[in-house]
């Protein structure tokens, strides 16, 4: 549950009902397609009226539903700005039935300089929704997007890839609501977007993100972690690319049946991350050597890797152990932590008890 305290709650609110200060010369509502930019106003030295244009793309093809593809919400993840760059060239609107919004590089500015935090406000993007049309660059961008967008489609697919700090198993992910109608539909959305697994999880903080503006509205909604360590890997390409068509074509967007199939053949895995005990935390600062990569099978007690402190010659390797069984999900990125870090997050096969 989301705590606001009283003395805030009006504030959020009084902020978040000013109107967007982003301008653009797209109609959502026309038919055709617009490939264009959001202007997000940014005054800086050297450019006193600047803004920064986020390409957008609209592909509508008349009556029907209509999609939401996001993907360099974090900008060292590429995949999913590969992925939806290419769809938004490719796509003839006199093959849609419904409307199509792309946005393949979100926060912009994170992407050109391959960085997961916004550089012009040091700002995590996901974790801005629902943001503040009065706010920084990232609080009014995802205000925009809250407002103007989301109302407008059925189903978004966020498309992340664990970016410099992980790796990920090549999976979609949901969160867990207290719905159970909701679960089973994303769970099928998820199905026929057919990454290898599906995690449905509680994560540490996920109340600002794509995913749940989407649920603030109503809106089905998956995101994807496929790859990671800040590299563009093929095969995820692959997966973002079949997995936005699949979901079109799944929901009546464009013709023909969702490829679902697998390469070790059956249909997508369905996983879960419960809770807070399918994390690894780094106990202290040093210098991380891992003994696994994602979806290994690991058990409770068994030896995950060893914290190295070079600094400190006579200091012996602290061995650290999985705090359950499962498969990992998430393997770390980056050598060096800090003590709370995430190390590894493990996944386990999903029930719903």
């Amino acid at each position: 549950m989301l705590l606001v305290l009283a003395g805030e709650q009006s504030v959020a609110q009084s902020t978040n009902t000013f109107k967007s200060r982003i301008f653009h010369e797209l109609d959502f509502d026309k038919p055709g397609k617009q490939l264009g930019y959001l202007r997000v106003p940014q005054s800086r030295d050297g450019g006193a009226w600047s803004t920064i244009e986020i390409p957008i793309a609209v592909v509508n093809g008349g009556k029907g539903p209509a999609a939401l593809f996001t993907g360099g919400v974090h900008g060292d993840e590429y995949e999913g700005q590969i992925a939806i760059s290419r769809l938004a060239r490719r796509l003839d609107p006199a093959s849609v039935k419904g409307k199509i919004v792309m946005l393949p590089a979100v926060d912009l500015p994170a992407a050109l300089a391959g960085r997961r935090m916004c550089p012009i406000d040091g700002r995590d993007f996901n974790r801005c929704m629902p943001g503040d049309a009065g706010g920084s660059f990232c609080q009014m961008l995802a205000h925009f997007i809250e407002t103007a967008i989301m109302p407008q489609v059925d189903v978004s697919i966020d498309v992340h890839s664990a970016g410099n700090s992980m790796e990920a198993a090549l999976c979609s992910i949901m969160h867990w609501v207290d719905d159970a109608k909701v679960i089973e539909r994303t769970k099928a959305l998820a199905e026929n977007f057919a990454a290898p697994f599906n995690v449905v999880f509680w994560g540490v903080d996920e109340t600002a993100t794509v995913a749940a503006s989407a649920e603030r509205h109503g809106t089905l909604s998956i995101s994807t972690e496929i790859g990671g360590y800040g590299r563009v890997r093929p095969d995820a390409v692959r997966i973002a690319e079949r997995g936005l068509e699949n979901v079109l074509k799944w929901m009546g967007i464009i013709d023909g049946k969702p490829d679902i199939t697998q390469p070790a053949g059956g249909r997508t895995r369905q996983m879960m991350v419960r809770d807070q005990g399918s994390y690894l935390f780094a106990p202290s600062n040093g210098l991380f050597e891992p003994l696994f990569v994602p979806e290994q099978k690991i058990r409770a007690g068994e030896l995950a890797g060893y914290l190295h402190f070079v600094e400190e010659w006579a200091r012996e390797p602290q061995p650290v152990e999985f705090p359950i069984d499962g498969y990992i999900w998430m393997a770390p990125g980056s050598g060096r932590v800090k003590q709370g870090d995430v190390m590894a997050v493990i996944m386990q096969d999903y029930s719903p008890a």
